[in-house]
């Protein structure tokens, strides 16, 4: 996600740490860099040329010419600014004082407004909500259908009185369903409109329609990433046009570049409230400012790490492990296979990864890593004896081959492993002393420092993403063990 971006402003950081103190052109041509890389984004002119001359008057300010470390004021002052120009605080739904709460999705074809809702539904379903989806685009060819089969797999119910495929009346579909919710109890209506390629008098007239009819507590534009700086023009379209209370962004695992995330908020006053990351219907979160930012400039995102663990380890799991951990048993390959399978429902393991502080050094093997390794660890470790699995060192030569065949692969595999569990054995050892470890087991055990404030006198970190994480009474890894993209601690 946005890696173009990232890599660019990293490499400005990078010539700009192999310098002491900061001369005034010395932060002019960084500031250029800067503008360059957001305008190679697709950024918007106007809001690359705001952002650049906020960071170059921040940064000739007194704070960074006197700084012990100026490299590291100025990468403090991006980090700022780029979670301003993000929206700053993150914004919830508004939800009705009388439930149902209503949410009006508009967009234009292509952008994924019907997934979204299936998307959105899972998430608020997932928060104890009852939404009901409710088929109002009756112009696209099978879209009815598709909402139905979106609905299905979230695991809502859906209202879609008629076939569509151009038959049928969205404003008389829309008001129905209003009354199936309060009937069915239903505290949330999620409605999927139609859109058009482009916009024009009719999506403009049906919007207004359905707005009138249902006074949904939240008009939501959703908004593919990947279009650039058309996001902007969209957005602009549609403010004027029909208005909008929030913007969801689509397909940002696609968007190399960031140009729409970054310029929406800066020209239209509203604020990026969801972000869509994948294709799974779980692949749907808050858009928080701060996070994007910090991911942007390599220092990772911990929280939203914790939090997507925290989702599939499942209670009875957790404490089973934690329980584990607190007696002193030893971590067997049964345990390590359990947590694997939980970890591949995080998402591919580069994703994974990539939400590591520091990862930007370890870029290509992220990229080059295999899923299908996992899938091979795993029938290695289900090809063993159960008595195997919980002294894997009491495997001889003879046994090797036989697991080998099993799994369908070669015996350095087996030995592979066999020394990979053993570093993980010892992870767990560290873990059993106090440092939990998210994604293994851990991820509650990081939770709980969050009531835990820094003593006085604690050590802040000079990485505002760490030192946010600090402030929140989270502690953070030994930097030997996790490293900083900038070595900015």
């Amino acid at each position: 996600m946005f890696q173009q971006l990232s890599d660019r402003l990293n490499n400005t950081f990078k010539a700009l740490r192999s310098k002491g103190r900061l001369s005034e052109t010395d932060i002019n041509d960084t500031v250029k860099e800067i503008r360059t890389a957001l305008l190679d984004a697709d950024v918007a002119l106007s809001v690359a040329n705001s952002f650049s001359e906020r960071i170059k008057e921040k940064a000739l300010g007194i704070e960074v010419s006197q700084s012990l470390n100026p490299a590291q004021q100025v990468v403090k002052i991006v980090h700022q600014e780029l979670v301003n120009i993000l929206g700053g605080d993150s914004r919830r739904l508004t939800f009705a004082k009388n439930p149902p709460t209503v949410i009006m999705l508009l967009g234009l074809q292509g952008a994924g407004k019907t997934t979204l809702a299936g998307k959105l539904a899972k998430y608020l379903a997932r928060d104890g909500h009852t939404p009901l989806l409710v088929a109002a685009d009756l112009q696209r060819p099978n879209a009815v259908d598709q909402l139905k089969i979106v609905a299905s797999q979230a695991g809502v119910q859906v209202f879609a009185p008629e076939p569509g495929n151009g038959v049928g009346d969205p404003v008389k579909v829309a008001k129905e369903a209003m009354k199936i919710a309060e009937k069915n109890m239903h505290n949330m209506v999620i409605i999927d409109t139609a859109g058009r390629l482009a916009i024009d008098d009719e999506l403009t007239k049906q919007a207004h329609q359905i707005r009138k009819a249902v006074n949904p507590q939240e008009t939501l534009l959703v908004i593919d990433s990947m279009i650039g700086q058309d996001s902007v023009v969209t957005a602009q379209n549609f403010l004027e046009k029909v208005g909008f209370d929030g913007i969801v962004l689509t397909k940002l695992d696609g968007d190399a570049r960031g140009g729409a995330a970054l310029s929406l908020r800066e020209v239209t006053g509203k604020p990026v409230m969801f972000a869509s990351n994948g294709e799974k219907l779980d692949d749907f979160d808050i858009f928080y400012p701060e996070r994007l930012a910090n991911r942007l400039l390599d220092m990772g995102d911990v929280l939203t790490l914790i939090e997507q663990a925290e989702r599939v380890f499942d209670q009875g799991q957790k404490d089973r492990f934690e329980a584990k951990l607190a007696s002193g048993e030893s971590f067997t390959l049964d345990d390590f296979l359990e947590q694997l399978q939980s970890i591949k429902k995080m998402g591919s393991m580069s994703k994974v990864l990539g939400m590591l502080p520091g990862m930007q050094q370890a870029k290509k093997q992220i990229e080059n890593f295999d899923d299908k390794e996992v899938t091979r660890i795993e029938a290695i470790i289900q090809s063993m004896k159960p008595e195997e699995r919980q002294n894997p060192k009491s495997i001889d030569a003879a046994r090797k081959i036989k697991i080998a065949q099993g799994a369908g692969c070669e015996v350095k595999d087996i030995n592979s492993l066999i020394n990979r569990f053993s570093e993980a054995q010892k992870m767990m050892k560290r873990a059993q002393l106090g440092g939990g470890m998210p994604g293994f087991g851990g991820a509650s055990f990081v939770k709980q420092k969050a009531k835990q404030k820094p003593g006085k006198g604690a050590k802040r970190s000079g990485n505002p993403a760490k030192r946010a994480l600090q402030e929140q009474g989270i502690k953070l890894p030994d930097e030997n063990e996790m490293g900083s993209g900038f070595n900015l601690n």
